[in-house]
C-alpha cells in the first residue's frame, strides 16, 4: 500500500513504523519501554499481525523469538525475560517466578528465563497472517514448519491441561493470564483469595501510571498471592484457588484452531481434523458460556460452577468465529450497540466493561477504557459477520483515537483522552494492519475457513464424527493432536 506522507493516512503509517522501530530489540519488540521492558507473549502476536506490513521477516523472527522459550509441557509462557534489564525495571521479575527452578518439573527452558503463566492463545491466526503477507519468504524460510510443532504443542497444553471444567473448554488459573488483567469479572473469584501481605512486595507500574488509573493494592495482592501459590507448587495445573473458564481466551484458541488447520493445508497435512476440532470447541463454548438472557457469552467460575454476570468485552470476542451461527452473533452485535457497550451511539470505541456497571470507570484498567486489540478484533468479527457498516465506522475511530492519541495503551472510550502507556507497540501494529485492509484477502480467509469447515462436516449446530488424525511433515517434533471429546 502507498503511502503520501502529506495525507493523514501517510504520516500516521510513518509514525506507527516509527514506534515499532524505537521498540524492536533487535529480535522481538517490547510493548512500552519504559512500563513493559521485555517481550509478552500476545503482544508479539499483535505486534506480528502489524509488523508483516512493515517487514514479513521481523514479524517472523517476532514469533520465533517468543517460539524459543516454550516450555517442554506446551505452554507458550507470557513474559520472556531480557536479561540485561535490571530485574527492578519490572515486577514481577525474573526472580519471582525462578522458571529455572520452580519451573522444571514442568519443562521450563534451562537458559532464558520467563514467567509460568500464560496469554491467549492468538499465535497461530498471528503466523498464518505473517505468512500470507509473504508467502515467497516464508517458504524460503521455511517459517511456516518451523512455526508449526510449536504451535501444536501450544495447543495440547491447553486442551489436555487447562480443561479444568471437564466441559471441553480451557480455563485460565490466573487474572493476569486472560489478558484483561483487572477486568471486574474476576472479582467474584478474586474474592475467595487471601492477598500477599502488604510489604511482601514492590509495585513498579505505579511508577509508570497514575494510582488511579491502575489494579488497587488489594487486588494487586490478590494477583501476587496466586502467582506464588502456582509457583510453589511447581506449575503444576488443577489445584489452585482461581479457575475461570473465559469467552475471550477460548474464542481465541478456536480461531487459532482454524489458522491451523490453514497451515496445515499449506504444508500439505490434512486439516479436517483441526476444523472437527473448531467446531466441538465452539459447540462446548456455546453449552457452557452462552446466556440468552443477557444476549451475551458470560465467564464461568469453574471452582463453584457458576457464571459470572459481569458484563466484559469478552463476552463479544466470539464474534470472530466465522462458524458462529447467526442468531448468537447477532445477539452479540445487538449487545455491543446497546446501552452495556454503546457502540455507534454513545460512544465510537468499544470499552472494555459495561458502560452501566457500577464498576465503571473511564480510565481505570479494564474497567471501562477502550483498548485497541480488542477494537481491532471486534471489528474483525463485525466485517466476518457482514456488519461492514459498523465495522468501518469502528475502524475509522481506531485509527483516528491511535493519532489523537500517539498510540496510547488505551483510551477513555468517550473521549480518547490517552491513558497508560504511550507509543505503545500493539496499537501501533494494528494501526498498520487497519491502514492496509485489503477486504478481498480478508474474505477469502473467511470463505476459506468456512469452505474447510463445511467439508469436514463441521456444522457447529450438530454432532461431527472426526477423521483420522493428520499426519505430522517430517520436521516437526510434536504429535498432531487427537480430536477432542465430542
Amino acid at each position: 500500500m502507498a503511502h503520501d506522507p502529506a495525507t493523514l493516512a501517510g504520516s500516521l503509517h510513518a509514525r506507527a513504523c516509527l514506534v515499532l522501530d524505537e521498540n524492536w530489540q533487535g529480535a522481538s519488540t517490547v510493548p512500552s519501554r519504559s512500563l513493559y521492558p521485555h517481550q509478552w507473549s500476545w503482544d508479539s502476536a499483535f505486534i506480528a499481525i502489524g509488523l508483516r506490513h512493515l517487514s514479513a521477516l521481523r514479524a517472523q523472527t517476532e514469533l520465533l523469538t517468543l517460539f524459543s522459550a516454550q516450555w517442554d509441557d506446551g505452554r507458550i509462557p507470557h513474559i520472556v525475560f531480557n536479561p540485561a534489564v535490571p530485574h527492578d525495571a519490572y515486577f514481577p521479575s525474573p526472580d519471582f517466578w525462578r522458571s529455572r527452578t520452580d519451573g522444571r518439573p514442568s519443562g521450563a527452558p534451562p537458559v532464558v528465563q520467563t514467567s509460568g503463566i500464560v496469554q491467549p492463545p492468538v499465535h497461530a491466526l498471528a503466523v498464518w497472517l505473517t505468512h500470507r503477507a509473504d508467502p515467497g519468504l516464508s517458504r524460503t524460510n521455511g517459517f511456516l514448519r518451523r512455526a508449526y510443532p510449536h504451535l501444536v504443542s501450544w495447543h495440547n497444553y491447553l486442551l489436555r491441561h487447562r480443561d479444568l471444567g471437564g466441559g471441553g473448554l480451557v480455563s485460565v488459573v490466573h487474572p493476569w493470564e486472560q489478558g484483561m488483567d483487572n477486568s471486574p469479572c474476576w472479582d467474584p473469584p478474586l474474592s475467595r483469595v487471601t492477598p500477599a501481605p502488604a510489604g511482601s512486595f514492590t509495585r513498579a507500574d505505579l511508577a509508570h501510571g497514575a494510582p488511579e488509573d491502575r489494579p488497587t493494592d488489594l487486588d494487586y495482592g490478590r494477583y501476587v498471592k496466586l502467582a506464588m501459590d502456582y509457583r510453589d507448587r511447581g506449575y503444576v495445573d488443577g489445584r489452585g484457588e482461581f479457575a475461570v473458564e473465559d469467552p475471550a481466551f477460548n474464542a481465541l484458541l478456536i480461531a487459532s484452531e482454524h489458522s491451523l488447520g490453514l497451515i496445515e493445508a499449506e504444508l500439505g497435512i490434512r486439516a479436517a481434523a483441526r476444523h472437527v476440532r473448531a467446531a466441538r470447541l465452539t459447540r462446548a463454548l456455546v453449552d457452557r458460556l452462552w446466556s440468552r438472557e443477557h444476549g451475551a457469552f458470560l465467564c464461568r467460575d469453574v471452582l463453584v460452577d457458576e457464571l459470572i454476570e459481569e458484563h466484559g468485552v469478552a463476552q463479544l470476542i466470539p464474534l470472530i468465529l466465522p462458524t458462529l451461527d447467526e442468531e448468537v452473533a447477532g445477539a452479540l452485535v445487538e449487545t455491543l450497540r446497546g446501552p452495556r457497550f454503546g457502540l455507534g451511539t454513545t460512544t465510537r470505541l468499544v470499552p472494555s466493561y459495561d458502560l452501566t456497571g457500577a464498576c465503571f470507570d473511564p480510565h481505570r484498567y479494564w474497567r471501562g477504557p477502550a483498548w485497541f486489540n480488542v477494537g481491532w478484533l471486534v471489528e474483525r468479527g463485525l466485517r466476518t459477520h457482514g456488519r461492514t457498516g459498523l465495522a468501518a465506522g469502528l475502524r475509522d475511530a481506531l485509527i483516528e483515537a491511535a493519532a489523537s492519541s500517539d498510540f496510547a495503551e488505551y483510551v477513555d472510550p468517550y473521549t480518547t483522552e490517552a491513558c497508560g502507556a504511550r507509543e505503545f507497540s500493539w496499537t501501533a501494529a494494528l494501526t498498520l494492519d487497519l491502514l492496509h485492509r485489503s477486504e478481498e484477502a480478508f474474505d477469502d480467509r473467511s470463505r476459506a475457513v468456512r469452505a474447510a469447515a463445511g467439508a469436514a462436516g463441521t456444522d457447529t449446530g450438530t454432532s461431527a464424527t472426526a477423521p483420522a488424525t493428520a499426519a505430522v511433515p517430517a520436521d516437526a517434533t510434536s504429535p498432531a493432536p487427537a480430536p477432542i471429546a465430542g
